[in-house]
């Protein structure tokens, strides 16, 4: 797990999901050749004077690993509340703390797009930020929009990272 403040130090803050582990794979249930829905995911060690969280799920290696051409974006949160310790398997809109505001993924949506890729083993990055504030209603932003919304407020971040490779009987889905 990676964490980083504004000023450099290390904190306390981690990010967990019992699905998989850091750097680990991430079960087939929870991509487009299973179930497609989200896994567990729990943290602690907030800062001091959090106001808010965020989660950006996306995969840096799209649409080849061997030659990435974008990030493509999994799941959008903000304005998690500093109550919540976490987000049950499978969250959706319904399941989100009582807050949450949810973005655009690169399918054009606003929930959970589970991993797809077209070729090779890509790399899945649960990030989550703690922020100083509330963020105004940003409506459905994407990832982008999000985080120019953030600039400023990060008090810390931290990564779970894991990684999926379909097999080769795998269906055609776009994605990443």
């Amino acid at each position: 797990m990676i964490v980083t403040l504004a000023g450099g130090t290390l904190m306390a803050l981690t990010l967990t999901s019992p699905a998989f582990e850091q750097g680990g794979e991430i079960p087939t249930m929870y991509t487009c050749d299973g179930r497609d829905i989200a896994p567990p995911l729990s943290w602690t060690g907030l800062p001091e004077h959090t106001g808010s969280l965020a989660l950006i799920v996306d995969d840096p290696d799209a649409p080849d690993p061997q030659a990435p051409k974008m990030t493509w974006v999994h799941w959008v949160l903000y304005n998690l509340p500093v109550s919540a310790a976490g987000l049950p398997e499978g969250a959706t809109s319904r399941d989100l703390p009582p807050g949450t505001r949810e973005g655009r993924n690169d399918w054009k949506r606003t929930g959970y797009g589970g991993p797809c890729p077209p070729i090779g083993r890509h790399r899945y990055f649960h990030k989550l930020y703690a922020l100083d504030a509330v963020l105004p209603d940003l409506g459905t932003p994407t990832k982008a929009e999000l985080e120019a919304a953030m600039a400023g407020h990060v008090l810390a971040r931290v990564e779970l990272m894991g990684t999926y490779q379909r097999s080769q009987q795998s269906g055609n889905r776009s994605g990443a």
